[in-house]
């Protein structure tokens, strides 16, 4: 295994992050993976065993169970690892238990340490926008959290481009603690990140962690066309099936990822999480997983590298969309190519 810097903050996280998505069996959560106390600490040995020290959770899996079961399965090893988790969901029904206010924040954090069983969080997620709370409140109590020592450093997901930024230009005008990660979904499936997002967090030095990279399970290939995945897979659940994508387009460029993984006598998966791990931006790619040869080759992923041929392949079969204003900006930089000069 292999570790990055986590953007420009001084922590080193595996290259490949733990998501504890699977653990816990309360409401929708059961149904995407259900695992009880026991097969979460096994899960959790072979990824420490791998050389993984990057777990990610959130407060609203399973309600508050999935910390509670990653806590325990940690226990006796919270030094080896950088342990995250989220907040802004809503975890009961009451009107101020959700969302990024000052209360739900400091709330949610407390109650997410409990849970853990631990002092302190290495890194404390939003984990969405919050249009109902100003983003100067949201902002503060995060700093608030990090001064008391109950939180190292702070991340954020699903944000847009200008939300980000103006959330980075707040923090540095009132010297309050700035994101040092973004966690985004990406995949080849899901490249629109590369427009704003991955430069953005390349000019102003945050990681990327994307999250599905394997698009809900796709990318394996256990999907066949025109047919239907195994019963217990996402995909095949139409209630958990959120993540939508063109087919078509998907089915096109899985045809490439097995090219390439036949080619190499590897898993597509492997192929599609170390495609992202080419990615200059990426500091870690969260993978989950609810049964231990999943994982087992999943894990596989860190022991060999796409050559440049093969990522200009997967790239040129899953081109992003020329929106505005790429396509004018694209056409306008054209007169500061020297070896282009028209008048």
């Amino acid at each position: 295994m292999q570790y990055r810097q986590l953007g420009k903050s001084g922590l080193f996280v595996s290259e490949l992050c733990f998501g504890a998505m699977s653990f816990g069996a309360r409401g929708y959560w059961e149904k995407i993976g259900g695992l009880d106390q026991e097969a979460a600490r096994r899960l959790v040995d072979i990824a420490l065993d791998a050389g993984v020290n990057f777990f990610d959770t959130a407060d609203v899996y399973s309600h508050g169970q999935s910390e509670e079961m990653l806590g325990k399965a940690l226990k006796g090893k919270r030094d080896q690892v950088v342990l995250a988790t989220k907040v802004r969901g809503r975890m009961s029904p009451g009107v101020n238990d959700v969302g990024l206010s000052r209360l739900h924040i400091i709330q949610g954090c407390e109650n997410s340490l409990r849970r853990l069983g631990v002092d302190y969080i290495d890194l404390y997620i939003v984990h969405s926008f919050d249009f109902m709370t100003p983003l100067e409140e949201t902002l503060s109590a995060l700093n608030d959290l990090v001064r008391q020592g109950k939180v190292r450093y702070l991340g954020c997901s699903n944000f847009f481009a200008w939300q980000l930024m103006k959330a980075l230009s707040l923090s540095d005008r009132h010297h309050w603690e700035k994101f040092v990660s973004l966690q985004a979904h990406y995949s080849l499936l899901a490249r629109d990140v590369e427009i704003e997002l991955v430069p953005l967090c390349q000019d102003q030095g945050l990681g990327i962690t994307p999250w599905s990279p394997l698009a809900a399970g796709f990318l394996t290939g256990k999907y066949p066309r025109g047919g239907k995945g195994p019963k217990d897979a996402r995909r095949s659940k139409e209630d958990q099936n959120f993540i939508q994508f063109d087919e078509d387009r998907a089915y096109t460029i899985l045809e490439e990822v097995k090219r390439i993984s036949d080619a190499r006598g590897v898993s597509p998966a492997q192929v599609s999480l170390n495609y992202l791990l080419r990615k200059q931006a990426v500091s870690s790619v969260i993978i989950g997983a609810t049964k231990p040869e999943q994982l087992e080759e999943n894990l596989k992923t860190v022991t060999w590298q796409l050559s440049t041929e093969e990522v200009r392949a997967l790239d040129e079969v899953s081109p992003l969309p020329r929106l505005y204003p790429k396509w004018m900006l694209d056409f306008t930089r054209l007169d500061r190519d020297n070896s282009r000069v028209i008048i």
